[in-house]
């Protein structure tokens, strides 16, 4: 729970490198999140060249701190991987979004700061992704994730709310 409750938005990064072993951990706790019909219609595109996460900062408005990350994870819907009925996924995007949780809140366990940049639903950031990523069309970004050690003290915000819990009924 302490956790949970200490996962936070980090948007500022230092210098300390984070190594592609730190990374994998990152998508296997990824990979370890819940998938409707174990379809687990998820890819994962680990950047850690500067060049291209540069490049991604200069085209993304809201993602302008990839300059200064030491790495990021594209977390994105393969559409080519079909359910037992032979469709593509429908709910390909909330297994992505389960995957992604798990990554942030494995980063935050291993002291690293990490963002959700958004790419879907907005067809000109999936674009700059997929172009960056030379990403095949069966391949939806989902979105873009900034990694590095957190640069000062950035803190969670306590979201909790009673107001939005109702028991059994409105």
């Amino acid at each position: 729970m302490q956790n949970i409750l200490s996962r936070k938005s980090v948007r500022s990064y230092t210098n300390r490198p984070v190594s592609r072993a730190q990374l994998d951990t990152l998508v296997r706790a990824a990979m370890a999140a819940p998938t409707g019909m174990d379809t687990r219609p998820w890819k994962f595109v680990v950047i850690d060249d500067k060049n291209a996460m540069q490049q991604l900062a200069a085209e993304l408005p809201r993602a302008k701190m990839l300059a200064e990350a030491q790495a990021a994870i594209a977390v994105c819907g393969d559409m080519s991987v079909l359910s037992k009925d032979g469709k593509p996924s429908r709910n390909w995007m909330l297994d992505c979004s389960a995957a992604t949780e798990n990554l942030l809140l494995q980063a935050e366990a291993m002291g690293l700061g990490a963002v959700w940049t958004a790419g879907y639903p907005y067809p000109d950031r999936m674009e700059a992704i997929k172009s960056a990523l030379s990403l095949p069309d069966h391949i939806i970004p989902l979105n873009l994730i900034p990694i590095g050690y957190p640069k000062g003290d950035p803190q969670p915000k306590d979201k909790y709310n009673k107001d939005n819990i109702h028991y059994n009924k409105w």
